[in-house]
């Protein structure tokens, strides 16, 4: 996480009490045509390219109040600067949760996770957040509220507020309140796990998970020195290069059921030596993955998007590029995240643009910067190259944000 001073050019920093608060700070600096930067936890703040007009700070965490939990309708309304623990811990005296994952829960907020559109390992079995919220408050560029959807969502024409501003890096609105869906929190929890002794065997039992008769939560492929030495996984085997972690959720006799079922499976596959990690073991391992794209030291963070069948020839690309990087990938979403351990300033055209980017395109995706210690880097190395989507979220942007206030220069549409 990168401290506040140092990533943004904020005069001053405003931390209103309430939603009407907020929007009359953004009045007041679409008069003046003064940035705002919205802030939630500061746990994403290198996401983005690096902002270079001064302007004010907008800090949601004053916003962080349940509004409403009709706990049976299984809906609960908040405020965006709600943190994501807090509402966990909402959630757990009900027994339900929000089944997304984020680093830094205890500081990252509910807002901040909407704007950047993050998931964790869960996404597999449980989606990903734009699945979840059905109803949001915002304050547009110009410093007018306006809201969409709620408990109950019924069809209507024109924009998609709650898909719209999700993932939107706060450069179409600063998001005020939401209203999510919410599930029962599972009584059972635990991973399968073996090592691999190279990436066709992972492609084999990836492929097999396609028609198993088990529901996994989760599929991780991991690989490097972060999770060779893992304590929740336990020391890797001689001549292990990747790992695969299958986290299972239900009831305890369904997750043992689950358990036995995909031990057999990789067996009939030639896996002949799998463990089982639960209670404290798979809490620990839960919480690795969660936290594992957020890196202090790593001098580059990517997250590539691809068809889940080209994951492995990602994660072989990454690891030729370099043999020390750490890699998460959720394997049945096609993410790869990389933790490069060695990156310089000339390995950005070379690697990052040269190589990295075309391989995501080809497999019909892309790769985007999650952060770095390198200066200077350009959109289309954060981003990847404009497509035809791009003038369509620029108009988009000019509607919401005619002045270009919010969060100026840092998302993909950087230049109206």
């Amino acid at each position: 996480m990168t401290a506040v001073a140092d990533s943004l050019p904020l005069t001053e920093t405003h931390t209103p009490p309430d939603q009407a608060a907020l929007a009359a700070t953004v009045a007041d600096a679409y008069l003046a045509g003064t940035p705002v930067y919205p802030l939630g936890g500061g746990t994403s703040l290198d996401y983005g390219q690096a902002a270079s007009r001064p302007g004010i700070g907008l800090a949601t965490t004053g916003l962080d109040r349940v509004i409403d939990y009709p706990a049976r309708d299984m809906t609960i309304t908040v405020e965006a600067g709600i943190t994501m623990q807090k509402l966990s811990d909402v959630l757990a005296a009900e027994r339900q949760w929000l089944p997304i994952e984020v680093p830094a829960a205890s500081s990252a907020t509910l807002g901040g996770a909407v704007a950047t559109a993050f998931s964790g390992p869960r996404r597999y079995g449980s989606g990903t957040l734009r699945d979840y919220v059905i109803g949001i408050s915002a304050v547009d560029g110009g410093g007018m509220p306006f809201k969409a959807g709620g408990r109950v969502v019924k069809n209507v024409a024109g924009y998609d507020f709650c898909k719209l501003l999700t993932g939107s890096l706060g450069t179409l609105g600063v998001i005020t309140q939401l209203t999510l869906k919410i599930k029962p929190r599972p009584a059972g929890s635990a991973f399968l796990a073996c090592d691999l002794p190279d990436l066709p065997t992972a492609e084999r039992l990836l492929a097999a998970l396609v028609n198993s008769c088990t529901s996994p939560a989760a599929v991780e492929l991991l690989a490097g020195p972060t999770w060779r030495d893992n304590a929740a996984l336990g020391n890797a085997t001689a001549g292990t290069v990747a790992r695969l972690a299958v986290g299972l959720e239900g009831m305890p006799g369904e997750v043992q059921w689950m358990l036995g079922q995909l031990a057999s499976e990789w067996r009939s596959l030639g896996i002949t030596s799998s463990r089982l990690l639960d209670d404290e073991r798979a809490r620990q391992l839960w919480s690795d993955l969660s936290e594992f794209p957020a890196s202090p030291t790593a001098p580059l963070v990517i997250k590539a998007n691809l068809v889940p069948s080209r994951t492995t020839q990602f994660v072989e690309l990454a690891l030729r590029i370099d043999p020390q990087a750490s890699i998460q990938a959720h394997a049945g979403n096609g993410i790869v995240i990389v933790r490069f351990a060695g990156f310089e300033a000339g390995d950005v055209s070379r690697s990052l643009i040269g190589r990295l980017q075309p391989a995501a395109q080809a497999a019909g995706g892309n790769v985007v910067v999650l952060s770095s210690s390198l200066g200077g880097l350009t959109r289309q190395a954060i981003w990847g190259g404009a497509t035809a989507a791009t003038e369509w979220m620029a108009k988009a942007k000019r509607q919401f944000d005619p002045k270009n206030i919010l969060n100026p220069g840092r998302f993909l549409y950087d230049n109206l």
